[in-house]
């Protein structure tokens, strides 16, 4: 099989599976990226505490 066949091949049936998938709606991409904006920001802000507690311990604590 040459490459302009296994092109062929793949360009088939990657249209095929493309077809198969089932695509969020506009609301429910909108929701989903809010959900992730959210936890985002509240990662965030937990990592900037923990951040700020272990600098804390290293200058009070242990005196560096």
């Amino acid at each position: 099989m040459s490459w302009i066949e296994k092109s062929k091949t793949f360009i088939s049936e990657t249209i095929s599976e493309t077809k198969k998938a089932n695509f969020p709606t506009r609301d429910e991409l909108v929701s989903l990226t809010a959900v992730v904006l959210v936890t985002s920001v509240i990662f965030a802000a937990f990592l900037w505490i923990a951040d700020q507690g272990i600098t804390w311990f290293m200058l009070e604590v242990l005196g560096r």
